[in-house]
């Protein structure tokens, strides 16, 4: 009886490394993976994504990712050095044409008539809220690049599952195909 039960355990782990201990009359067995397991940190995207809503890249450098770090400051940079140069002639053409309504002609845009100040106006206002709305979006595309990165590198990447471009010859026609190959090893 005890032997069938022995077989059947062993026979039940195998491709497991097994380690028997006795205490007293009882065989205790205990198994492990044979897979080497990574610790896998549930909080490591929610720390990289407030990393990055606290300052920009810095998400990005906790992931150590410092590729990134420029690309994030130079998206939120261009968008918001667009949104403060919109902002100034916005307010430019406003106070021109404000001017205008008091009587006073004495301004750089003298040139320009009401419509065209209106006009001026309605355009840089349009480019300053764009700008604006882009520089958030790109803030948070930091933030959830950050987020997404970190929980990407904890995903298990390993030679046991691959799929890989592979090109072959056609025995008919001797031609060059293309395809992809699922490996999937136990």
């Amino acid at each position: 009886m005890h032997k069938i039960i022995f077989i059947s355990l062993l026979l039940f782990t195998l491709g497991n490394h097994t380690v028997f201990s006795q205490t007293g009359t009882e065989a205790v067995l205990v198994a492990k993976d044979t897979l080497k397991s990574n610790d896998i940190d549930p909080l490591t995207p929610a720390k990289a994504a407030f990393f990055s809503a606290i300052l920009p890249g810095l998400g990005q450098a906790y992931n150590k990712k410092y590729w990134k770090i420029p690309l994030v400051y130079g998206a939120i940079g261009t968008s918001l050095y667009f949104y403060i140069d919109s902002n100034k002639k916005y307010h430019q053409y406003r106070d021109a044409y404000k001017s205008r309504l008091e009587g006073y002609t004495t301004d750089d845009l003298a040139f320009l008539d009401n419509n065209r100040l209106i006009a001026g106006q309605k355009f840089y206002q349009r480019n300053r809220d764009l700008s604006a709305l882009i520089t958030i979006a790109f803030y948070a595309l930091n933030i959830l690049d950050a987020n997404v990165d970190a929980a990407l590198l904890q995903f298990n990447v390993d030679e046991n599952l691959s799929v890989r471009p592979v090109l072959y010859p056609d025995n008919v026609t001797f031609k060059t195909n293309v395809g992809l190959t699922f490996n999937y090893q136990f």
